[in-house]
């Protein structure tokens, strides 16, 4: 359930109360310009608002609570921060309250709809992880793709941010950056952070020196992995067993530990060993990837990067305990193209940014929107609604409306929940 201050702030912010005048508890007359700029920081709820109070127009900061004397409780009277606030909302008034220098701030109480006040409740209250899927067939497409525009805007951004993050580390290094973040996705969620810590602690450049031996590679990253520490009966395995133990001294490495990688209610084509040796056969095949992706190849071209051939011992393999039947071991074109919208268009928008090259960033909008929307159980209960994503660009952002919006329950953050809130009072 919704508190009565989160209610208020709501009415407040889109204009959703039961008149558009007032009167002050004071008895002045009231009567709101502009609700202000919502505040999530420190300080008052709503910056540069503008009303009318009888024939004066104020332009300041608004405040709002439960009651009045919630002003007290939280010490506004003492704080001077809150001296610009020209106006108190509140749901009951109970005291008059003050600003430091003992004048008094006008307060009205707002009455907010109660079919406004029942729908808060209701999406708020549902144990759905889409708490407003039985309402959104019919939704108006306007409403829905402006919002979807906005959410992939701010996956991209917090991609970038991840990436701006390993940048740092790298010390601005973008193809150690690049391929930090490539084998990081090859973890496919389940083991993303065990993916990141392998290449953290296996420096690109060693990569580089081996490229001309897929063996030289596979055992490097498999080894760095944790996962050439065994005595096994498996000619393959102990080829690659000696080969990261010269590399090892070579290079001075210390590899992770290999249970840091789950295997745990994974499908056989997702098991860590096919994923780093489908990352191995990557670097094998791709000498300047990172230099490939800027010089703006298409779809197709990037996908052949990452869905290439593997050594033909994963060809009856998943991982080095017994063999497998027989099957096709590559990435697949599905999740090369998961590839290209977790790793490329993040970095390429990354890129652009950070070098201030704008062209880059565009081309990045342009590959998301030209690839074909993903398919997982996330996305799916929107797809049941009746959204049907175009492309991977309005994927993306229904993962994230789901994963930042609807799961935590961020319902009067989100544009949907606004619009059906809307519609109730029509």
């Amino acid at each position: 359930m919704a508190t009565q201050e989160q209610i208020l702030h709501y009415a407040w912010k889109y204009q959703l109360y039961a008149a558009p005048e007032w009167t002050t508890t004071d008895g002045e007359q009231l009567r709101v310009i502009t609700p202000g700029i919502h505040n999530t920081d420190a300080g008052p709820d709503f910056f540069n608002a503008k009303v009318q109070l009888d024939d004066i127009t104020w332009v300041g900061n608004v405040e709002i609570h439960g009651r009045s004397s919630d002003w007290l409780r939280h010490g506004h009277d003492t704080n001077p921060a809150y001296d610009s606030v020209i106006l108190h909302v509140v749901g009951e008034a109970d005291t008059p309250i003050r600003r430091t220098d003992g004048s008094l701030i006008p307060q009205v109480v707002v009455r907010v709809p109660e079919r406004v006040v029942r729908s808060i409740d209701w999406l708020l209250s549902r144990e759905q992880a889409v708490p407003c899927i039985d309402r959104l067939s019919g939704l108006d497409d306007r409403l829905l793709y402006g919002w979807l525009s906005v959410l992939v805007g701010e996956r991209l951004k917090r991609k970038t941010n991840d990436i701006f993050r390993r940048l740092e580390r790298t010390h601005n290094d973008w193809n150690e950056t690049f391929y930090i973040t490539l084998s990081r996705n090859f973890g496919f969620g389940t083991n993303s952070d065990a993916f990141e810590w392998l290449a953290s602690g296996l420096p690109f450049k060693y990569i580089c020196k081996q490229r001309h031996s897929t063996v030289q590679i596979e055992a490097l990253l498999f080894g760095q992995a944790g996962m050439l520490s065994d005595a096994r009966d498996d000619a393959y395995y102990r080829t690659l067993q000696r080969e990261y133990h010269f590399l090892r001294t070579k290079y001075s490495l210390r590899p992770i530990d290999a249970h840091l990688f789950k295997n745990f209610r994974t499908r056989p084509l997702n098991f860590p060993h096919l994923r780093v040796a489908q990352l191995a056969s990557v670097w094998a095949h791709n000498d300047t990837l990172f230099s490939e992706i800027l010089e703006d190849p298409s779809a197709d071209r990037l996908c052949r990067c990452f869905d290439v051939p593997l050594s033909a011992y994963w060809n009856t393999h998943f991982h080095f305990d017994y063999p497998s039947p027989p099957h096709k071991p590559s990435l697949g074109p599905s999740a090369a193209r998961l590839m290209l919208i977790n790793t490329v268009v993040p970095i390429l928008y990354a890129y652009g940014l950070q070098k201030n090259v704008p062209e880059y960033c565009e081309r990045a909008q342009r590959l998301l929107d030209s690839l074909p929307p993903e398919r997982n159980a996330v996305i799916r209960p929107f797809t049941e609604a009746g959204i049907r994503p175009r492309n991977a660009s309005d994927s993306q952002a229904l993962l994230q409306l789901r994963r930042e919006y609807c799961e935590p329950k961020r319902c009067l953050s989100c544009r949907i929940a606004f619009g059906l809130i809307k519609h109730s009072l029509a």
